[in-house]
């Protein structure tokens, strides 16, 4: 159980994460900003590790057996979120959730989150960590689901472009991932155009491999 004490000081530093990490990171969206201010990033990590939730690094959930998972840093995660513009009351899609924290997030600015995560030990801790949050403004699937959605959130780094979630999206939707391996990585932006899906380079970032986009490896002879 988390003591009164223990909260005070996990609000000080979700606060310094804003002033010192996010601020100083190009994160200006004030609603982003007060959402992460907001979100207890500490509920969505193992016990063992709350301590580390609000240091400028992944937190990772392998202690809920998804070896190789984590959360993504607070400053890739928020200047993510700000490159969606997300607006109250639209679609968006959190996918590879995890246990929820970017879900919470996006619920907190306001839009309709479907959260899917295909780890059945961390689907059952994102439905923990978000119940009665959000006042069940996110909704967690157990399978990918067919709607198309105006943003979407990809809480990995892929390896190859993530075309089949690029389906999903509506027409003008945004898709943001970590496409590259380690120190190659770049955050990308995807946005749905009618007859095409275009994507750009934002900012360099790192983030954990997700094993469905990882890059198929060449048969050499």
């Amino acid at each position: 159980m988390v003591t009164g004490l223990m909260m005070t000081d996990f609000a000080a530093l979700r606060r310094n994460m804003v002033d010192c990490q996010l601020r100083t990171y190009d994160v200006t969206d004030r609603a982003v900003l007060a959402a992460m201010d907001s979100v207890p990033r500490e509920d969505f990590v193992p016990e063992a590790r709350k301590p580390l939730a609000y240091l400028d690094q992944p937190v990772a959930l392998d202690a809920f057996g998804a070896a190789g998972r984590a959360l993504l840093a607070p400053m890739t995660c928020g200047r993510m979120l700000q490159t969606l513009d997300v607006q109250r009351g639209q679609s968006f899609l959190d996918y590879a959730g995890g246990t929820g924290y970017t879900a919470a997030l996006a619920a907190e600015l306001g839009a309709r989150v479907t959260a899917f995560e295909a780890d059945p030990a961390l689907r059952t801790e994102m439905r923990k960590a978000l119940a009665g949050r959000a006042d069940g403004a996110v909704t967690v699937v157990d399978g990918l689901p067919s709607a198309r959605f105006d943003h979407i959130f990809i809480n990995g780094a892929c390896a190859v472009a993530p075309e089949s979630l690029m389906a999903l999206l509506s027409e003008r939707g945004r898709l943001v991932v970590v496409e590259g391996a380690g120190r190659s990585g770049k955050v990308m932006l995807y946005q749905n155009a009618g007859s095409t899906v275009s994507g750009r380079a934002i900012f360099d970032a790192a983030g954990p491999e997700l094993a469905e986009f990882s890059r198929i490896p060449a048969f050499v002879l």
